[in-house]
C-alpha cells in the first residue's frame, strides 16, 4: 500500500492488553497510531488526531461503541470505522451499521485479518474520496 507511514489509525478498546497489543501491531506494520480505553476519551481524540481509519470496541462500559459512533459521526461523517468486538447481536450490527461502519472484525480472528479488512476499507475510501 502506498505510503502506510502517512495513514493514521485510531484504536478505541477498554481492554487495554487487546488494545496494547493492537496498537503495537499495526505500528509494526507502519500505522501512525493513537488508542482510547474509552468512549469519552477517544470523542477528545477525533478531535485533535483526526484519524483516517477508526477501530471501534462496540462493548464498552460508560458510553458503549454504537453511542461513541454516534457521537463521532457529529464530528467526522466521513471517517470510515471499523467495529471490533468479541461478540455481537444482530440488533447490535443494525444498530452501529445505522452510522455507517464499513466493517467488522473478530477479536477472535487472525490480525492479518483484520489488517486485510483495514487496508480494504482504507483503499476504497481513497477512490471514492474526490480529492
Amino acid at each position: 500500500m502506498d505510503s502506510l507511514t502517512a495513514k493514521k489509525v485510531m484504536v478505541i478498546d477498554d481492554e487495554k492488553d487487546f488494545l496494547f497489543t493492537m496498537e503495537y501491531w499495526l505500528k509494526s506494520k507502519g500505522y501512525q497510531v493513537e488508542s482510547a480505553n474509552d468512549g469519552f476519551k477517544a470523542i477528545e481524540l477525533v478531535k485533535s488526531f483526526k484519524p483516517d481509519i477508526i477501530l471501534l470496541d462496540i462493548n464498552m462500559p460508560g458510553i458503549d461503541g454504537v453511542e461513541t459512533l454516534k457521537r463521532i459521526r457529529l464530528i467526522n461523517k466521513d471517517v470510515p470505522v471499523i467495529i471490533i468486538t468479541a461478540y455481537i447481536g444482530e440488533e447490535r450490527v443494525a444498530e452501529a451499521s445505522s452510522y455507517q461502519i464499513s466493517g467488522l472484525f473478530y477479536k477472535d480472528k487472525d490480525f492479518k485479518d483484520g489488517l486485510i479488512l483495514l487496508e480494504s476499507v482504507l483503499r476504497t475510501h481513497k477512490n471514492l474520496k474526490k480529492d
